[in-house]
């Protein structure tokens, strides 16, 4: 497995993502979703797996959960990359025995280290809130990944999402602001980490937004799938 190590950074995203954090990071996931995240990461890869190419790449891929799934479903000769900032998410990954045979890399994703017109697939999961600081900085991100896509390169990407319905969205944000905090500190042990989660997933965008921003970012067809009532979405962009 290579390991491209980048330079210390005091970005106050990835000092959230702590050692602490990462050991407990899929079980509170698997928790605080009642295991839906797994079935919606394996959704994912079922439907990004299905395009072909060779050169894969999993984006924000924390502690390679989607990255492995991925890695089981690949045909022989393909190259997977798994793409991370977070030094104490990415050691967690690379220990994992299904880890053998991809190529962790820790780099920012709004810099990515690979050529122009590379990539045959981008996958990223639950790490598009992450890198939204503004809706500016996250069209340049996704402008990145299209830089670094082939032409018919395909980037899916599985978030939470906004429910169209009025009442399922406030129940929605109701259990989020109630549950995900207290119990994601008290399994974790990190409040801060699950006090920025329940922060950020009521604001997100809803799925045709998202899909705007895709589209403003350069890919030429964006289409998505609400899950679960629109609690999540899943998107698929391709260059052109």
């Amino acid at each position: 497995m290579q390991f491209v190590m980048i330079p210390e950074t005091d970005n106050a995203v990835e000092k959230i993502f702590s050692p602490k954090v990462s050991r407990t990071y899929e079980l509170v996931n698997h928790v605080l979703t009642f295991g839906f995240d797994v079935l919606w990461r394996r959704k994912l890869t079922r439907l990004a797996a299905s395009g072909g190419g060779t050169e894969w790449a999993d984006l924000c891929t924390g502690t390679g959960e989607t990255a492995m799934y991925l890695r089981r479903l690949a045909p022989e000769g393909v190259t997977l990359h798994a793409v991370d900032f977070s030094r104490a998410m990415m050691a967690e990954a690379m220990k994992k025995p299904e880890g053998k045979g991809i190529d962790f890399i820790v780099a920012d994703v709004k810099a990515l280290p690979f050529e122009d017109n590379s990539l045959d697939l981008i996958t990223m999961s639950f790490a598009t809130r992450n890198i939204n600081l503004d809706r500016e900085v996250l069209t340049q991100t996704f402008a990145e990944y299209h830089r670094v896509l082939k032409p018919s390169g395909r980037f899916v990407n599985l978030e939470t999402s906004q429910p169209t319905c009025g009442l399922l969205r406030a129940l929605f944000h109701g259990f989020v602001k109630g549950l995900v905090k207290p119990v994601g500190a008290a399994l974790s042990g990190a409040r801060p980490a699950y006090a920025y989660l329940a922060h950020t997933i009521p604001r997100f965008y809803p799925p045709e937004e998202l899909a705007a921003i895709l589209g403003d970012a350069g890919f030429e067809t964006v289409t998505f799938k609400r899950l679960l009532f629109g609690m999540a979405a899943l998107h698929e962009s391709t260059k052109g």
